[in-house]
């Protein structure tokens, strides 16, 4: 996985409430053998009118925000069934880190397993950022998450907190199976002391 240190960027306000998985990911998109061309299906019902083509009116498609680098969530985003193919759009998508005051559990831990980072504030700090971002001239944020603060255009700072071991995947760019891997040494030892003490195993 790509690591996370400091990104910056457009972010682009997405403040309705309970926006599920089928929206993000509709599951149509879910039938591929494997993760080419999921960025199309993201929020493919709002970002693409009947005919086809773009909708002027969606956020991701007015100029300012085409390419934003960053969401900023309504809250329980991402409820709704557990498809990870909705993380990998937003990936695909070029989203690397959402900014809501609450999220689906499993749709937060998909968001950690792919790199994405994803930060929860208080409701009054995420409406207040939706409102500053809403405007083209100060929608450019940067995240760093080794001093874990949000830099806004007009130079204030938000901090926001996250467990160590998530961050410290992130930084290293290590999903569940990197993160394994650096305990090879252990893992090895142990094996080594439990065929010993039974060796009937191997």
């Amino acid at each position: 996985m790509q690591p996370f240190t400091t990104v910056s960027g457009k972010a682009a306000p997405l403040l309705a409430a309970n926006i599920d998985t089928d929206v993000i990911m509709p599951k149509q998109f879910l039938k591929g053998i494997d993760r080419n061309g999921l960025d199309r299906g993201v929020f493919f019902d709002l970002r693409f009118l009947p005919s086809g083509e773009p909708n002027p009116e969606f956020i991701l498609n007015k100029p300012a925000w085409q390419d934003a680098r960053f969401l900023v969530t309504g809250p329980n985003f991402g409820c709704g069934s557990s498809r990870e193919h909705a993380v990998w759009g937003l990936k695909q998508l070029g989203i690397r880190a959402l900014i809501g005051s609450s999220f689906a559990g499993i749709f937060y831990d998909n968001c950690q397993r792919n790199g994405v980072l994803v930060i929860t504030l208080e409701d009054v700090l995420v409406q207040a950022l939706g409102r500053l971002i809403s405007q083209p001239e100060t929608a450019e944020i940067t995240i760093d998450l080794i001093t874990q603060s949000i830099r806004l255009a007009e130079g204030s700072m938000i901090e926001f907190k996250i467990d160590d071991l998530r961050k410290n995947a992130l930084l290293q760019g290590l999903d569940a199976i990197g993160s394994t891997l650096q305990r090879s040494a252990q893992i090895r030892e142990f094996e080594q002391r439990h065929l010993q003490a039974n060796p009937w195993l191997s």
